[in-house]
């Protein structure tokens, strides 16, 4: 599977995580964004912007559960739960929101 963004050709495994870290792009996230069938607003930025800064710090991508606790405490409990996550990325908040911030899928997704 591949993604094309501004000419270029970015690899990708079957589930579509990007296999380079360093091709992602926002314009790329936004072409993986449309074809999980998400148009990325502010919110979902947010959540992209926060998993990334995550994975910078801590080399890994995280579960679900790890997830909502992290966003909870930067962005406060209002987005810090899984509804709104849900709401967001309805084909899991980890598992889709990792694939468009271009990190590898989280551990323990199935």
């Amino acid at each position: 599977m591949a993604y094309e963004v501004d000419g270029k050709t970015i690899n990708a495994d079957e589930e579509g995580y990007i296999i380079n870290l360093a091709d992602w792009s926002e314009p790329l996230a936004a072409i993986i964004a449309k074809s999980e069938g998400l148009e990325m607003t502010p919110n979902h930025w947010e959540v992209v912007n926060f998993l990334r800064e995550y994975y910078n710090e801590f080399q890994i991508a995280p579960a679900i559960r790890v997830l909502t606790k992290a966003i909870g405490k930067k962005l406060g409990p209002d987005k810090g739960n899984n509804k709104y996550l849900y709401d967001l990325f309805p084909y899991g908040p980890a598992k889709q929101a990792c694939k468009i911030a271009g990190l590898p899928k989280p551990t323990g997704c199935i």
